[in-house]
């Protein structure tokens, strides 16, 4: 099977490198590349952005560099605010005349369409941000006991909160590639908002539901896996009309990972 390119964007507050855990779960046609925004991980020299189309733009750089180098298909993951950015980043690639991803997987995110900038406004100063680190959960408690990681932490977090804040969603034609929609049970996102992305995209779409909050990536790992590798693996061309699946079938689509 020729190789394939992940490309995985974090959500508010983290570093890309939170998924490389996923690399022992991925099959060897499958190559993970974290896309990591500046201030943090590798880039963590480099200053925040705290707008969204500035982000989006820096990070849309960042892919075609890679692009350059790494020929072959593609796919873009991003959960939440990584969603969000992968979304974007579809459309910034097309205006720039480059290729598209076979398919676009957003995770634990509202469509664009549906999306509330206001409820973030709120969100500032790290008793506020403190807390709604420990509400969403997925984050170590090493990280609330370490003074100088919370530090980092609550600044990356304050400033990606921002760039999601600052978001503005224009009227964009629909993406000429499939979009699959991952999202927890006990996640506050309405059912109404994920469902929201049917309008994104003309090529169709799924959207799978897996047992937790939030942050069921993390809890759910192997099943959230195992049912990224069943998309990733379907032909290319592949229509996928529009489907909506439970923990159960991400469960079994688990099995399918390599011992």
């Amino acid at each position: 099977m020729a190789p394939l390119q992940l490309y995985c964007l974090p959500y508010a507050g983290a570093s890309a490198t939170a998924y490389l855990r996923w690399r022992r779960l991925l099959p060897a046609h499958v190559c993970l590349v974290p896309l990591e925004p500046p201030g943090r991980g590798a880039r963590l020299d480099e200053p925040l952005l705290r707008d969204f189309e500035a982000l989006a733009d820096e990070m849309a750089d960042v892919l075609c560099r890679q692009l350059e180098r790494r020929v072959g298909p593609y796919v873009l993951f991003g959960h939440s605010m990584g969603g969000l950015l992968a979304w974007r980043l579809c459309h910034l690639l097309r205006e720039r005349g480059h290729a598209l991803p076979q398919r676009l997987v957003v995770s634990g995110c509202a469509a664009p369409t549906r999306r509330d900038p206001g409820r973030l406004a709120a969100l500032r100063g790290d008793a506020a941000l403190s807390a709604d680190l420990r509400k969403h959960g997925g984050t170590p408690e090493a990280v609330f006991a370490d003074a100088e990681l919370l530090r980092l932490t609550l600044d990356v977090l304050d400033a990606d909160y921002r760039v999601c804040e600052s978001f503005r969603c224009g009227v964009v034609p629909p993406l000429p590639l499939p979009v699959h929609v991952f999202a927890g049970l006990d996640d506050p996102i309405a059912p109404a908002d994920l469902h929201a992305w049917a309008i994104e995209t003309r090529a169709g779409h799924t959207l799978d539901w897996f047992a937790g909050g939030h942050f069921f990536l993390h809890d759910n790992q192997t099943e959230v896996v195992g049912r990224l590798v069943a998309y990733l693996s379907a032909a290319p061309d592949a229509g996928t009309g529009a489907s909506v699946s439970s923990p159960a079938a991400s469960a079994a689509a688990a099995s399918l990972l390599p011992a």
